[in-house]
């Protein structure tokens, strides 16, 4: 198997060293970024697996970096934050990233949540993505606009995360998705263990399409495997 390839951009260089060397004795190829600018140039010269992203850098903010590499790409996106800023992280999951760490932070649980995010990309995805609407127990999902309607044809709001679930669920109705594979289609990020991560998601989507959150009869939980929707969709 092909050494992993990570960018690390960051302006403090002795940060960047550490984390460059630490990367490489642990059998990944790791190049580092001072910018948005270097960054662009990196990835436009060669091909990287993950990115590991400060968020305050010289000229175009971690922010600003992290929302443009999540449009243009899927590649899995680490933020640096410092302790305090909260905010940064929030803001940072909410536009994409996959993962973020405090400064000062432990090099080797970087590293773990590293290959963690590696592992879930290298997941076979859920189903070639297909276009066309779908529906299920009266409600439409669109995939092109990214919208949800109930079965009165009113907009239900989704969050992005939520929208990638839900997708995921009817593109593949009636079987047992797991955690991992849900994380893996959306951008949700780790602010807690997987299983917290998507729980949350599910949760807030049931309230949203269910008649009784509290007694789910389209989204299923299954006990040691995931989830399943066992709604019929059809292809309209």
């Amino acid at each position: 198997m092909d050494a992993s390839r990570i960018l690390i951009v960051e302006d403090d260089a002795q940060i960047a060293a550490m984390l460059r060397d630490s990367l490489i004795e642990s059998g990944m190829i790791a190049e580092v970024a001072r910018d948005g600018i270097a960054m662009d140039a990196r990835m436009r010269a060669s091909s990287y697996d993950l990115v590991i992203l400060d968020v305050m850098l010289p000229g175009e903010s971690g922010l600003s970096l992290c929302r443009r590499l999540r449009v243009a790409t899927n590649i899995p996106i680490v933020m640096l934050t410092a302790a305090d800023a909260e905010i940064d992280r929030i803001v940072g999951l909410e536009i994409g990233a996959d993962d973020y760490v405090t400064k000062p932070f432990s090099v080797r649980e970087l590293i773990a949540r590293i290959r963690g995010l590696l592992r879930r990309a290298a997941l076979p995805s859920l189903k070639e993505p297909r276009q066309k609407q779908l529906r299920f127990d009266g409600w439409l999902v669109d995939p092109i606009r990214r919208q949800l309607f109930d079965p009165t044809n009113a907009r239900v709001g989704l969050t992005t995360h939520e929208f990638d679930i839900l997708l995921a669920f009817c593109r593949n109705p009636g079987h047992v998705l797991t955690r991992e594979e849900l994380l893996g289609v959306t951008h949700a990020g780790l602010a807690g263990p997987i299983e917290r991560s998507i729980d949350v998601h599910i949760s807030r989507l049931r309230q949203k399409i269910e008649h009784d959150a509290r007694d789910p009869v389209v989204i299923k939980t299954i006990r040691l495997g995931g989830y399943m929707f066992t709604a019929t969709v059809e292809e309209v």
